[in-house]
């Protein structure tokens, strides 16, 4: 006998771990947001649901950018999405524009824009 049994029903009997991220049903890491939390020392105590809904905000703003950027990419016939597609989504959304106005995203570009008067005018033909 080699003394393993034991250990054997030990660990059927034991359930098996799930991470916080999977009961939330969440891809962002749950666990790794609270020890950032902490380790912040943003407040002496953090809450349990705390570092929960801060995943589930985020991973919804992801995903948003995310959705956003694959269509600029799409309109623009590419199927990889780069950093100029990151700026035109944010940059003619409103709100993104509002949220991330202080940030400048590398190779991002500027978006397009001429200004009408410039424009040549328009000929009446008879």
């Amino acid at each position: 006998m080699s003394g393993r049994g034991k250990q054997e029903l030990l660990s059927v009997n034991k359930a098996k771990s799930k991470s916080r991220s999977r009961r939330a049903n969440l891809t962002f890491p749950v666990g790794r947001i609270h020890r950032l939390l902490r380790k912040g020392k943003y407040s002496g105590r953090i809450g349990a649901g705390a570092p929960v809904y801060l995943a589930a905000v985020l991973e919804y703003l992801a995903a948003e950018v995310l959705e956003l950027a694959g269509n600029a990419a799409r309109d623009n016939k590419k199927l990889r999405i780069i950093p100029r597609h990151l700026q035109l989504a944010i940059r003619n959304d409103e709100e993104f524009n509002k949220l991330l106005s202080s940030v400048t995203i590398a190779d991002g570009g500027v978006l397009p824009n001429i200004q009408a008067i410039l424009l040549p005018k328009k000929t009446d033909k008879q």
